[in-house]
């Protein structure tokens, strides 16, 4: 049996949704679970049970401090190698984004993954076309952000979730590789063009600024993990230049339109007084 991790979030969802489609046997995992999935909850280690399964899809627990988040990662690998789990697919971050705030706690559980004891694969995923999207910020004129002119290398989160997908169902072809997932690189201003809205850059200390002062809920380790996105994307380290992507030979198609993506999250989070430009429609996005 395959087992997917973080299995009521959006990557997890998508990524046990399909293995459904694929015809394999497969269930969740979550602290919160729905019906017919397991309870697993990272941070009670000595209630962690992995017993059936073969192949676990590790969906990084990525919302904490990186302590905490690899202290968790830690948990449930133990449980792996306690268990029985014969392979591990864990879902990092791409390597092009080892300067980003929350890279530390991926590539420390990458080193778990390869000495926990059952084989296993990497999945280095790209930054979300949705995220990419959803961090415009709206004005009554249009749009702003930190990105400037900077590309973003940007994944439609369900190509990530199916190449997860068909990593799990047949993992011996895959024992052993680290696959970088990139998409095609997109600007803040195509998302603006698409959008039909004009984009304005702002500076990363104002950027920063927002972060802290004007946007509430925020955790600590928020701020800084944000600004690093921009930043990165702002002087060109996030366009996939260099790296190459795995993701369409995974897929055995091509990705989707990552520009498609962005500006329907862009869209979705337009506030509601925020005036429609003259024949725009989300229609229009996709």
């Amino acid at each position: 049996m395959i087992l997917v991790t973080g299995a009521t979030g959006n990557l997890g969802s998508a990524a046990l949704a399909a293995l459904h489609t694929r015809g394999a046997v497969a269930t969740g995992g979550s602290r919160t679970p729905r019906d017919g999935m397991r309870r697993l909850d990272f941070d009670d280690p000595s209630g962690l049970d992995l017993t059936g399964v073969s192949t676990l899809v590790l969906v990084s627990a990525g919302y904490a401090e990186d302590d905490q988040v690899v202290a968790r990662h830690a948990a449930v690998l133990d449980a792996a190698a306690r268990d029985g789990v014969r392979h591990v697919v864990y879902t990092s971050l791409t390597g092009a984004g080892d300067h980003l705030g929350f890279a530390l706690a991926h590539r420390a559980t990458e080193r778990l993954v390869r000495t926990c004891g059952p084989r296993w694969t990497i999945l280095r995923n790209g930054l979300y076309a949705e995220l990419f999207g959803g961090l415009l910020m709206w004005t009554a004129e249009g749009v702003e952000s930190a990105f400037g002119d900077g590309a973003l290398a940007a994944v439609v989160r369900t190509d990530l979730a199916e190449a997860a997908a068909v990593v799990a169902a047949d993992p011996a072809q895959h024992s052993g590789r680290v696959y970088e997932l990139t998409g095609t690189p997109i600007t803040a201003r195509e998302v603006a063009d698409r959008l039909g809205v004009p984009h304005r850059t702002v500076g990363l200390g104002e950027y920063r600024r927002r972060l802290l002062d004007e946007t509430p809920g925020l955790l600590p380790f928020q701020p800084p993990m944000l600004a690093s996105i921009a930043t990165g994307v702002r002087h060109g380290f996030l366009d996939g230049t260099g790296f190459g992507s795995d993701l369409a030979d995974l897929l055995g198609r091509p990705a989707r339109d990552p520009l498609a993506a962005a500006a329907a999250a862009a869209s979705a989070a337009r506030p509601v007084h925020s005036p429609t430009p003259e024949g725009f429609t989300l229609s229009g996005t996709s």
